[in-house]
């Protein structure tokens, strides 16, 4: 049997020892170099065990002071279904009381950003074709839950009433509708989900740490010929959220 790595087994101990009360909620741990001397390991070691541990939820780094048991926190669901959801913009007030859904957002767009060759790819363009771009930051209760970034090709709404999601007509009212009043039908939502790490510009504006988990959604939204409309980052975080999808099934 393979041996367990040294870091979990550390992680383990601490995660016992935290459980049962010697570190209470809000105190800080003993320093690497303390904690390294008494497992007896490097304190690469100890520092691999608390990262498990901070994404496990149980503690939080706090910059230039230590590492703090943290305060558990509720994990919202999110259910993620196209029902319930209105694709590309922001949400539906309509049962915005959900736990979990957004009740408030921000959004700010810019027009003719040269679409990155990983962008370009997604929408099939060129890379530096002329796209609008849209930041949204979502809230629940006044505590940021979301974020996400959209790019729609110029190509395709330029020089119309819905050329900007928060603005126009169709302000908010989504990708769905926007595109219809221009005779596209959209058709498939493809979504790619990923955990990782939070950026310094995602830890900051979600207000949790740099480097906590987070769910990494890469969607894409086609029309009925397959021409890819929109596609968006959106990023949640684990602390605060999980993910749920819902399918709808045919009848027999």
């Amino acid at each position: 049997m393979p041996r367990e790595a040294p870091y979990l087994a550390v992680a383990d101990v601490l995660r016992a020892r935290i459980l049962a009360g010697e570190w209470g909620i809000g105190e800080r741990l003993p320093s690497r170099a303390r904690l390294a001397e008494e497992f007896g390991v490097g304190r690469n070691v100890v520092q691999r065990a608390m990262d498990r541990l901070i994404i496990d939820g149980l503690l939080e780094g706090r910059a230039g002071s230590g590492t703090y048991v943290r305060m558990p926190r509720e994990r919202l669901r999110l259910v993620r279904s196209r029902r319930g959801e209105r694709l590309g913009g922001s949400p539906s007030l309509v049962g915005s009381k959900e736990r979990g859904k957004a009740d408030a957002w921000d959004a700010h767009s810019q027009v003719r950003v040269p679409a990155p060759e990983a962008i370009a790819e997604r929408l099939a363009i060129s890379p530096g074709d002329p796209c609008v771009t849209t930041h949204y930051e979502f809230l629940t209760e006044g505590q940021p839950v979301q974020l996400s970034v959209s790019w729609e090709p110029m190509g395709l709404t330029g020089g119309t009433p819905v050329v900007l999601p928060e603005s126009g007509p169709l302000a908010g009212k989504g990708v769905v509708r926007r595109m219809r009043s221009l005779g596209v039908v959209v058709a498939t939502v493809i979504e790619l989900p990923r955990p990782a790490r939070a950026t310094r510009a995602q830890a900051n504006l979600l207000g949790i740490s740099f480097g906590d988990l987070v769910l990494q959604i890469e969607r894409t939204i086609y029309d009925t010929d397959g021409r890819p409309v929109e596609t968006a980052d959106i990023v949640i975080p684990d602390m605060r959220r999980e993910v749920a999808y819902e399918f709808a099934v045919d009848p027999p």
